[in-house]
């Protein structure tokens, strides 16, 4: 029951929104209670977009190397064997830190943990702005993967936070959602852009002004977000999160994505005897995670990820397919970048301006999604939607470079992002019909993991597919061209297979889901 306001209290009020809201009390990510408001249409939309504001900033970034990094390569001196490490190693730090930071924020509160990680990412983009070699840009890059961590699950648990279940929660979700695969997208239309014009530094430069302005807007907008930690913070944080096993975890991610990164550079490194070390030590930790897990439950000590979460099928199928459309969507917008610029010759702008079907079909599909998720049934519509997607990287496959780009690269641009922005929306509520708002900060964070480590792994062995396919092609160096598409077309055949696999994975693991984000009294 709720008590009188007091003079005690009358502080925390000043932070209310000055409208007329319904509320209800529920339990935040730092485990102390929290009013629920339902805010105006308008607010509510405005707080989603801001909140939404710091992941779609940290896309944008990725999507701006992918078009401007042979220009940057060139800039900066960077070797061939090292070209694909600045797009690496953000999956590699991020995926390493998701799960750890996830666990912090469920302990002091996502929206501490959040605001650092603008502040953090502000910096790093600034510093790979004004970076003077490919090392230092490498060096920022891992640090942005760091920095992006801290804003990727926390903006879920802001959310759900923020909205109660239902109408609203539902909308937020899905900007969110969509604020991922749209930024990339828009990333690599505003990359050719800049990179034709006044600069790929601006880029960055671009990005670390819009994330101060997203800070201050969500400080300022979003309620709750400045309230007090708890005096006994600091000894939760030392025994209340399983660092032993954010240790195994990170370890065994990173020494995953560190050898794929080295052996997509060059092939012979896998044969090297500290890769072969470091890819034994990675395999003996895979099992050892699952088996501390099962201890620390024993023990009734918190476990980093409790073996009960995959119990869920739905989640886990969840998190099965974000890594793999993770790694259809990234590589497949990669691989277009590369088609549009090393074989058809195209300038990064040109290039730029044809994904723009991307870009416009992902908002359509996010709002879309958010207006029909909790009328129709989940399961067949987000089953239709992953059928669907995986056209786009059969479309690639086939194409010609003599052809016009409407013919069929027009339609696998519109099709591509289909699977990524209906899955971040649907594994967003899932988590929120699935777990308490004190585990949501750490469900997103696996998310969000599965989604960076499949980004990261699936361009490394995209890479190597590619890369062996074009040095084994009958095709002399005189045409490099056609050697090149042929790797691409080796890469994209493998793309399909992918989505042919999450579909697969869908069709089995999301059964039974029925409606999702319905509001619950």
């Amino acid at each position: 029951m709720m008590q009188p306001q007091t003079a005690s209290n009358q502080e925390g009020s000043r932070d209310q929104v000055a409208i007329e809201m319904d509320s209800i009390l529920t339990r935040g990510s730092n485990g102390l209670e929290v009013r629920v408001q339902e805010l105006s249409t308008f607010r509510a939309a405005f707080v989603s977009v801001a909140v939404s504001g710091m992941v779609f900033i940290s896309s944008l970034s990725t999507g701006l190397l992918a078009t401007g990094l042979p220009k940057i390569a060139a800039n900066l001196g960077l070797p061939d064997a090292l070209i694909l490490w600045p797009a690496s190693i953000f999956g590699l730090t991020c995926g390493c830190s998701l799960i750890s930071i996830g666990s912090v924020a469920d302990v002091i509160g996502a929206g501490p943990v959040y605001l650092f990680g603008c502040v953090f990412l502000s910096l790093s983009f600034l510093a790979c702005g004004l970076a003077r070699s490919g090392t230092e840009l490498i060096i920022f890059r891992g640090f942005q993967g760091v920095a992006a961590s801290c804003c990727l699950p926390t903006a879920i648990s802001i959310l759900t936070e923020i909205f109660p279940q239902g109408r609203q929660q539902t909308r937020g979700l899905a900007i969110l959602g969509a604020s991922q695969p749209l930024g990339y997208s828009a990333g690599l239309f505003l990359g050719g852009v800049l990179v034709d014009s006044i600069g790929w530094r601006w880029g960055w430069y671009i990005a670390s002004i819009l994330s101060m302005v997203v800070f201050g807007i969500v400080y300022q907008a979003v309620p709750g977000l400045r309230k007090q930690m708890p005096l006994d913070t600091w000894r939760r944080l030392a025994l209340g999160i399983d660092w032993i096993g954010a240790l195994i975890a990170s370890a065994c991610l990173g020494l995953l994505s560190y050898v794929l990164a080295v052996t997509a550079s060059k092939r012979s490194h896998i044969g090297e005897v500290q890769n072969i070390i470091l890819l034994v030590i990675a395999a003996l930790l895979i099992p050892a995670f699952p088996v501390w897990m099962a201890r620390r439950t024993k023990l009734n000590k918190k476990a980093l990820i409790p073996n009960s979460v995959w119990q869920s099928i739905p989640f886990a199928s969840t998190c099965v397919m974000l890594f793999l459309v993770s790694a259809v969507i990234n590589c497949g917008e990669y691989f277009f970048s590369l088609f549009f610029q090393e074989v058809q010759l195209l300038s990064a702008l040109q290039a730029s301006l044809r994904f723009l079907p991307n870009v416009i079909i992902g908002i359509m599909i996010s709002f879309g999604t958010d207006a029909v998720l909790h009328k129709w049934d989940a399961y067949r519509y987000v089953t239709a939607m992953l059928l669907i997607s995986c056209v786009a990287p059969l479309l690639m496959a086939l194409m010609d470079p003599a052809w016009s780009y409407w013919y069929m690269a027009f339609w696998g641009m519109l099709l591509l992002p289909f699977a990524g922005d209906v899955l971040f929306i649907a594994g967003a509520l899932i988590i929120t019909d699935s777990f308490s708002a004190s585990d949501q900060s750490l469900a997103g964070s696996i998310l969000n993991t599965a989604f960076q480590f499949g980004s990261s792994v699936g361009l490394a062995v995209m890479a190597v597919i590619s890369t062996s396919v074009s040095d084994a092609s009958s095709h002399s160096d005189e045409h490099r061209t056609h050697a090149l598409l042929e790797g691409y077309r080796a890469a994209f055949w493998s793309l399909l297979g992918l989505a042919v696999l999450y579909c697969f994975v869908g069709a089995i693991g999301l059964r039974g889901i029925g409606k999702i984000g319905l509001k619950k009294e």
